[in-house]
C-alpha cells in the first residue's frame, strides 16, 4: 500500500511538473488586453491596446480630445488693404523705403497689403472674437473655417484698449468653443494654444500657466494678462488658449521676443474680459468705462515714506482733471485711494479695471487717506473718453 501511494505521488509531481513547462514556453494562449481609461473622465489617459503580435499597453498623457473639441472653433482671418495710389516703383523697395519713408509720388499703383491672424468662434450666430489689431484699418477680411469653408466678415466692433474684436460671418452650422472659467486656472496649469502661426496652417502647442494677472506691460491700456509658455507666434494672434479639456481661457494677444520668434512668454486676454467686451460690442457696438478724471501713480517704498504712511498699497491721485467726476466729488491731488465701493485698491492697474466697471451716471463711495485720516467721498462716474488715461 505505502509503494502504490509513492507512486501515485511521483506520477502527479511529473505531470504537474510537465503542465507548468507546456505553459511557461507554449504558444500565446491568453486574451489580448484592451483599451482602457484611466483617470477621470475630465482627464482621461489611454491604455493602448496589447496583445500578440502587438506593443505592451502604453499610458500616454495625450491632449487629442481637448485639441479636438477646441480646433474645429479656432479660424484663420486673412485682412488686407486695398492698395494706395501715388506710389513710385522705386518706394516699393524696403532699401528706398529706409531712406524715403511712404510718401505719395506719382500715378502708380501700390502692391495691396495683406496681414494673417486667427479668431475663436464663440456664438452658433457667427460671432467670432480675435484681436483689434489683427483686423483694425482693414478693408476686407476673409475667414477660413477648420473645415475648409471661408467667409467674408464684417466688424461688428473694436476695442483699442484690450485689443479685442468682434467680427461676424454669415454661415450655417459652425462649431462653437465651450467658453472656460479662467477665474479658476492656476499657475502650473497645462495650457494648448491653437493658431495660425506664420500661416502654415492651424496649429497646435502646448504649455503650462506661466503666470497670472500680468499688468504694467504697456501693451493694451486694461491689462490682466494670462502668461504660457506654450509656442505663441506671429499669426496666433486672436486664437484660442485652451485648458486641458478644451474649454476657452483667453484669446492670444502677444508675446515677448527679441528676435520676432517665441521664447516662451506669451500673453492671453482672460476668457472673462473677452466676454464682457464682446457683449458690450454686440449690445452697443462699443465698450462702455466708468471714469472719474484723475491721473495716479503708485506708491513706491520711498513715497511710503515721505507720506509717513504705514501701507504701501493704494494709488496716490497726483492730478485731477478740473470739472471731471472726481473734481466735482471733492477729491484732491495727494489723496490716496484706498477703496471703491468697499473694494480695496491695492495699486493703480486696480484702481483702473474697478472704475471701469462701474456704471456711467452712478454714484460709487470712495475712501481716500488724507493728511494721515481716511475720507469717504460720493462720486458721481462719468463717461470714459476714448483714449483717456
Amino acid at each position: 500500500m505505502r509503494r502504490l501511494w509513492l507512486l501515485f505521488a511521483q506520477t502527479v509531481t511529473v505531470v504537474l511538473a510537465l503542465y507548468f513547462v507546456y505553459t511557461a514556453v507554449g504558444p500565446e494562449r491568453r486574451a489580448p488586453v484592451r483599451a482602457q481609461q484611466m483617470g477621470s473622465a475630465d482627464h482621461p489617459a489611454v491604455m493602448l491596446e496589447a496583445g500578440p503580435g502587438k506593443a505592451p499597453g502604453v499610458a500616454v498623457g495625450s491632449y487629442r480630445a481637448a485639441a479636438g473639441r477646441a480646433m474645429p472653433a479656432v479660424v484663420n482671418i486673412i485682412t488686407s488693404k486695398k492698395p494706395k495710389r501715388g506710389k513710385h516703383p522705386l518706394l516699393r523697395d524696403p532699401f528706398f523705403k529706409k531712406f524715403f519713408g511712404d510718401r505719395d509720388r506719382d500715378g502708380e499703383n501700390d502692391d495691396e497689403e495683406s496681414s494673417l491672424g486667427s479668431g475663436v468662434i464663440v456664438s452658433g450666430e457667427g460671432y467670432i472674437l480675435t484681436n483689434n489689431h489683427v483686423v483694425e484699418a482693414a478693408d476686407e477680411i476673409e475667414v477660413m473655417l477648420a473645415d475648409g469653408r471661408k467667409a467674408a466678415a464684417k466688424v461688428v466692433g473694436t476695442d483699442p484698449e484690450t485689443d479685442l474684436a468682434v467680427i461676424k460671418i454669415e454661415l450655417d452650422k459652425l462649431p462653437v468653443i465651450v467658453l472656460g472659467q479662467a477665474e479658476q486656472a492656476q499657475v502650473g496649469d497645462v495650457v494648448l494654444a491653437i493658431g495660425n502661426p506664420f500661416g502654415v496652417g492651424q496649429t497646435v502647442t502646448m504649455g503650462i500657466i506661466s503666470a497670472l494677472g500680468r499688468n504694467n506691460l504697456h501693451i493694451n491700456h486694461f491689462e490682466n494678462f494670462i502668461q504660457t509658455d506654450a509656442a505663441i507666434n506671429f499669426g496666433n494672434s486672436g486664437g484660442a488658449l485652451v485648458d486641458a479639456n478644451g474649454n476657452l481661457l483667453g484669446i492670444n494677444s502677444a508675446i515677448y521676443s527679441q528676435s520676432g520668434g517665441s521664447v516662451g512668454i506669451g500673453f492671453a486676454i482672460p476668457v472673462s474680459t473677452a466676454k464682457s467686451v464682446m457683449e458690450a460690442i454686440i449690445k452697443s457696438g462699443h465698450v462702455v468705462r466708468g471714469w472719474i478724471g484723475v491721473e495716479t501713480q503708485e506708491i513706491t517704498p520711498e513715497l511710503a515714506s515721505s507720506f509717513g504712511l504705514k501701507r504701501q498699497s493704494g494709488a496716490i491721485i497726483a492730478g485731477v482733471v478740473r470739472n471731471g467726476p472726481a473734481d466735482k466729488g471733492g477729491m484732491k491731488p495727494g489723496d490716496i485711494l484706498l477703496s471703491v465701493d468697499d473694494k480695496p485698491v491695492a495699486d493703480t492697474n486696480a484702481m483702473l479695471n474697478v472704475i471701469a466697471q462701474l456704471v456711467p451716471g452712478g454714484k460709487a463711495k470712495m475712501t481716500v487717506l488724507r493728511k494721515s485720516r481716511e475720507t469717504t467721498l460720493d462720486i458721481t462716474v462719468g463717461k470714459r473718453p476714448a483714449g483717456a488715461k
